[in-house]
């Protein structure tokens, strides 16, 4: 199978699962709104994420995306998979020790470091965050399982394992919630997402067996991959450390606002991240090993070709979806969530968020590429500088921006910045390669958005004639409004990448629709 074509399988068996998985993260998330409202309690409940994700990413996050991966996959493309193993096992020790450290760290001094992260929630709502903070810390132990096992498959070209454990993640947090919360309340579904955890890892160990899992109770520290892991993902410890500084700046501001601005920021953060999710993640994971085999083998014509597909059809297809989402933030989010507790107001303080959001998301889907083509080049120092550098940007417009703007400040802060990155990645990206394609990457992103444009013109005037025609109170009108307007968007939108005969559209055609084991001429 070419690679083209195995690109093709692994972003179509990533996709289809992601689809799914935030299919049923918005269950989740609906579920949660509709029982609490969006108020102190769920407040507490997305505040109490912050600090045990911040120890999941810096101690694994960080570590697969930007050096493990690399060195276990070299190891493999080139047959030393003893030695990979050695590696493997070696990481997994340290991690899951000093996870284990940080556990208990967290858990004794999680009231005056949520005090610190939301100083504006009162007191009892800071005694609720500290619970449920505590109850989650769990759930980071066993997503440090998950993302060594999701590290060790992706670097064996096994991606189906992975993402069914991330939809069994969010089915666990659904089911397990809705049986504990009549009688823990909101904590309910904080033990939930410790069971998704649970039911996360179960899913991807019988891949691991099956892949031939050689695990050791070894600290080789001496091993030459391991030390190469060390000196890679030190720079990556400190760019994580500042963005979840900047994410905790957020919270310590967010709480300052009114009642349910951080939810209705997380809120139109998940929306917007949607497409991310669906498309841009589950492309670049997919590219992801096939880069790291190319740059390991030094097949630097196969190198930049991957690359440049992959940048493109992002670039093509979160495009009209952020346009998309921008012209319909309100219809969408109120089919989305409004309903019991969820009130109109929050509808509107949601929607208005989603709509700065959206302005960055072609940037955040770009910088999900981008990090990679330097990971894969074992590269993490020059990611990890243009992230400091935009996070410092970040934080200033936050501070800038939330005064006259509220919490629409806050996500109009986080696009802008995003832009910064992503175009700091592509000038030394350029630097380094000699060539990225960037006047036919510049023609296509700027054709994009003129179709877009229009897409998202005729996508509102259907949306608007809709609201006349249905009754937007119910939820059947809700589903006829957005679904009309979504159909007529579609419609226009491929209508003209047809006539404009678009290259794009038949490499995003290729790449998300082939059929899988179908022999193809390599794209």
């Amino acid at each position: 199978m070419s690679a083209g074509n195995k690109v093709a399988k692994a972003a179509g068996i990533i996709m289809l699962a992601m689809v799914l998985s935030r299919i049923i993260g918005y269950v989740r998330d609906m579920v949660i709104y509709a029982h609490f409202g969006q108020n102190n309690l769920t407040d507490a409940y997305n505040a109490a994420f912050s600090i045990p994700d911040f120890l999941y990413y810096l101690l694994v996050g960080g570590a697969l995306s930007s050096a493990f991966i690399p060195v276990f996959s070299s190891y493999i493309a080139r047959g030393k998979e003893e030695d990979g193993w050695r590696v493997a096992s070696t990481i997994f020790n340290i991690i899951i020790i000093l996870m284990l450290i940080g556990i208990t760290l967290g858990i004794i001094f999680a009231p005056a470091l949520i005090k610190i992260l939301v100083p504006g929630f009162t007191p009892e709502n800071i005694a609720l965050t500290v619970k449920m903070t505590r109850i989650m810390f769990i759930q980071a132990f066993f997503m440090a399982l998950n993302g060594i096992s999701m590290g060790i498959l992706h670097s064996h070209q096994h991606f189906l394992a992975p993402a069914v454990g991330s939809v069994m993640y969010n089915l666990g947090i659904i089911i397990v919630g809705l049986i504990l919360s009549p009688y823990l309340g909101i904590i309910g579904f904080a033990i939930g997402v410790v069971s998704g955890a649970i039911l996360n890892f179960a899913v991807q160990f019988p891949a691991l067996i099956k892949i031939g899992l050689r695990y050791r109770f070894v600290l080789d520290l001496q091993h030459e991959g391991v030390r190469k892991i060390g000196k890679l993902i030190l720079p990556v410890l400190i760019g994580l450390s500042v963005t979840h500084f900047n994410l905790f700046v957020n919270q310590n501001l967010g709480s300052r606002l009114s009642e349910g601005m951080i939810s209705a920021l997380r809120a139109a953060q998940r929306i917007m991240q949607l497409p991310i999710g669906v498309f841009a993640i589950a492309v670049a994971a997919a590219v992801f090993p096939t880069l790291t085999a190319y740059a390991a083998r030094e097949e630097k014509e196969d190198f930049r070709r991957t690359m440049s597909l992959g940048v493109r059809t992002i670039i093509f297809i979160t495009v009209p979806a952020a346009v998309g989402l921008i012209a319909l933030k309100t219809p969408v989010v109120r089919l989305l969530f409004q309903q019991g507790r969820f009130t109109v107001e929050d509808t509107q303080a949601t929607a208005h968020a989603l709509l700065f959001y959206c302005i960055g998301l072609v940037a955040y889907s770009s910088i999900q590429m981008l990090n990679r083509v330097f990971y894969s080049l074992q590269d993490t120092r020059t990611p990890v500088t243009v992230g400091i550098f935009t996070i410092i940007i970040n934080i200033a417009l936050n501070f800038l921006l939330i005064k006259p703007m509220g919490h629409g400040g806050l996500a109009l802060a986080y696009s802008l910045a995003g832009f910064v990155n992503m175009l700091g990645l592509l000038y030394i990206l350029r630097k380094r390669l000699g060539t990225i394609d960037g006047r036919k990457l510049l023609a296509s992103s700027t054709l994009t958005l003129a179709i877009s444009g229009v897409m998202g013109v005729g996508a509102y005037k259907a949306a608007v004639i809709m609201e006349r025609v249905v009754s937007i109170q119910t939820k059947w009108g809700q589903v006829l409004q957005v679904g009309v307007s979504v159909g007529v968007g579609v419609l226009i939108f491929t209508a003209l990448v047809l006539l404009l005969k678009m290259e794009e559209g038949q490499m995003a055609k290729k790449l998300i629709f082939r059929r899988f084991g179908r022999k193809t001429k390599r794209v």
